[in-house]
């Protein structure tokens, strides 16, 4: 049994560890921070949680309490973990940031999109970005996850086989996608009113999205030459989930797509290739951390389609957090993540 606390729990992906780290066997969460509601018990402010942490509260950060302990999320805005993750990892605790502080390898790049100075430079080199589909031995052994972006996430399981196998031209790709209001954050804003998000549908971000360059990033990185990538988001009037729509024009060598994603994830326990013709939905990966794909051919022309749906707050940020807490401890890669999606 190995003890985690979590700093920043307040948000929607700190009480999405909660909720998913309670079925797990291995893992005792003992510590959760928030400034703001330090004081507060986790189940007054989530009874959900009701007869799982009844007796743990939110308590101030204090280093030296989560640098006893063997592991740390960091569920808080960008620019948080900078501050306290290298000592923690001074200290032996390994840190797992669902945050982008760390998913960028250029702190000058990271900058440019997030408005403020890196302010742990010195860790970038050290940090491996938590997609275990690519870089699974890489998490065995890490200190310091970064875990990909839920944009992100979606988009790159999508494209990966294609990219491998050198079957698209990269200098051309488009990711057309969709979220839930969650992917916005628990705080008052807006947008996210009711009455604004409800019955209503828009883009933002066209001209630059933050994720873009973590996208395009781990897609270079699947590919022997920088790829071309029109990234647009959209704003979808439903709670939780992404549904990325993705678009490549194929080469002459191009084959049976069906069995290249059903080889290239054979073995991946979290990404579910759909029978030919599919069309996944966003509530069939409700609450749950799979990654569901589709991939199309339409009309036999030499455009790809690739249909892939998430849920924003499991594989897209606190499953695939609990997915490389698993991998660095040498649990069941599939521990406390076993449950099944939400229906209806």
């Amino acid at each position: 049994m190995i003890k985690v606390g979590i700093v920043g729990g307040t948000g929607y992906t700190g009480v999405e560890l909660l909720r998913l780290l309670a079925q797990h066997p291995d893992v005792s969460v003992e510590t959760i921070t928030s400034r703001s509601e330090a004081g507060v018990k986790v189940c007054d402010m989530y009874p959900n949680l009701r007869g799982h942490y009844d007796r743990l509260a939110f308590s101030e950060p204090d280093a030296r309490a989560l640098g006893a302990l063997d592991a740390v999320f960091f569920a808080t805005p960008h620019g948080v973990a900078h501050a306290l993750a290298g000592e923690l990892l001074d200290n032996g605790t390994r840190v797992i940031d669902l945050s982008a502080d760390f998913r960028l390898r250029d702190a000058t790049e990271w900058s440019r999109w997030y408005d403020q100075a890196h302010g742990a430079p010195a860790l970038l080199g050290e940090a491996v970005y938590g997609l275990p589909e690519m870089h699974r031995e890489k998490i065995k052994n890490a200190r310091l996850i970064a875990v990909p972006g839920c944009y992100p996430t979606a988009v790159q399981l999508g494209f990966l086989p294609l990219l491998e196998a050198g079957l698209v031209d990269a200098s051309q790709l488009i990711a057309d996608c969709k979220s839930g209001v969650t992917g916005a954050g628990r705080g008052a804003k807006v947008p996210s009113l009711l009455a604004e998000a409800s019955e209503s549908f828009k883009a933002y971000g066209a001209s630059g999205h933050r994720h873009l360059p973590e996208i395009r990033q781990g897609l270079n990185d699947m590919h022997d030459t920088p790829v071309g990538l029109t990234f647009v988001p959209h704003l979808a009037p439903m709670i939780r989930g992404i549904h990325a729509t993705l678009y490549a024009r194929l080469d002459a060598k191009a084959g049976d797509l069906q069995a290249l994603f059903e080889n290239r994830y054979a073995n991946e326990p979290f990404v579910d290739v759909m029978p030919a013709g599919s069309h996944p939905e966003t509530r069939s990966v409700k609450g749950n951390n799979t990654c569901r794909l589709a991939v199309h051919r339409p009309e036999g022309s030499d455009t790809v389609v690739v249909l892939s749906v998430i849920d924003n707050l499991v594989k897209g940020a606190s499953g695939q957090a609990i997915q490389n807490l698993n991998l660095m401890f040498g649990f069941d890669e599939k521990a406390g993540l076993n449950a099944p999606a939400l229906m209806p």
